[in-house]
């Protein structure tokens, strides 16, 4: 007995659908859906409900092809990355309000950020805001001739790049430290992660400002990486000669260099005191309670939506605010 085949899925509603259902025309309903004027209010009532009932929704792409423009902007950001979620969430929120779709590209260990800038742009999409640590220079200011690209957390010259004040962030670390009674501050590196090399760079100045020894432990932007470089400084370095404070690239770092902490036996914070960065709902977590500088994320995602509305868009500069919790205190002689 042969098997019954399959239900076929449902045609997708159309605009004569709507039409029909609704006893009008179809140029009608197309003025009633695109809240045009030339309609009774009764009409509007009719096309409304009728295009409700059915599920009808407008075709985004041929109204694309029809005006020339997609409406849609491309994101590219690294999975993993608490702070570049929160980013998306708030880039969201701004193309909402100005009407416009983001097609979300995510870097990863197994894509890279030229494939996924690759991708966004065969979407056809009208602009790029995307974090790009690694990408060449060179390579982005070539594909913005194409389109407008925005380089978000990293200054890239020759293109707009909504970057936040990372040596003012760094240097209200260390000052916070420094007041609590630290003169031995070590920094966990960030490797090759975006704002990396701004933070370190920061991070041996502000220390020399405050007449602090300041040693850089090369790290990287995860749990793991912090855990396992930390782990073996806290075994291979002398007592009296470890650093009181320790300043984490990001939180994730934190986190990892918390777990540390904790496996030598050291109290946070009477011992040594941990500081993050970017204030993302890792140092929000009660059991963290980690000192961390905020980063202004509707900030850098008004700013980043302007640049790419607006071409050529306008760099900018946003400020951090460090946010104090239990993870720093007062250092014991």
């Amino acid at each position: 007995m042969p098997h019954a085949s399959a239900p076929r899925p449902a045609k997708r509603p159309t605009l004569a659908d709507v039409a029909r259902a609704s006893g009008v025309s179809v140029a009608l309903a197309s003025i009633v859906l695109r809240e045009a004027e030339g309609a009774s209010g009764e009409s509007r009532a009719r096309v409304k409900q009728a295009a409700a009932d059915l599920g009808y929704r407008p075709d985004s792409r041929a109204r694309s092809l029809r005006s020339s423009r997609s409406r849609t902007l491309g994101l590219a950001l690294a999975l993993g990355e608490p702070l570049h979620a929160e980013l998306a969430d708030a880039l969201y929120a701004q193309a909402d309000q100005s009407g416009f779709e983001i097609i979300l590209g995510a870097t990863g260990r197994h894509r890279d950020e030229r494939r996924v800038l690759n991708t966004l742009i065969d979407a056809g999409v009208e602009a790029v805001i995307g974090v790009f640590p690694e990408l060449p220079a060179a390579q982005l200011v070539q594909v913005s001739k194409q389109l407008p690209v925005i380089s978000l957390l990293r200054k890239v010259k020759g293109i707009p790049s909504v970057i936040t004040d990372e040596a003012a962030g760094v240097e209200q670390v260390v000052s916070h430290l420094v007041q609590r009674g630290h003169t031995r501050l070590l920094h966990l590196d960030g490797g090759s992660a975006v704002s990396a090399k701004q933070r370190r760079d920061a991070f041996i100045e502000s220390a020399a400002r405050a007449s602090a020894s300041g040693q850089i432990l090369p790290a990287g932007p995860d749990e793991a990486t912090a855990f396992a470089v930390l782990r073996e400084y806290l075994e291979k370095t002398p007592q009296a000669e470890r650093a009181t404070a320790v300043l984490a690239f990001n939180d994730r770092a934190a986190l990892g260099a918390r777990q540390a902490i904790d496996l030598a036996g050291l109290q946070v914070p009477e011992q040594i005191c941990l500081a993050g960065y970017d204030d993302s709902e890792f140092a929000r977590l009660a059991h963290a309670d980690l000192t961390s500088v905020r980063q202004d994320v509707a900030a850098l995602a008004q700013a980043a939506m302007q640049a790419a509305l607006n071409s050529p868009g306008a760099s900018s500069t946003h400020a951090p605010q460090l946010v104090v919790r239990g993870s720093t205190g007062q250092r014991r002689a």
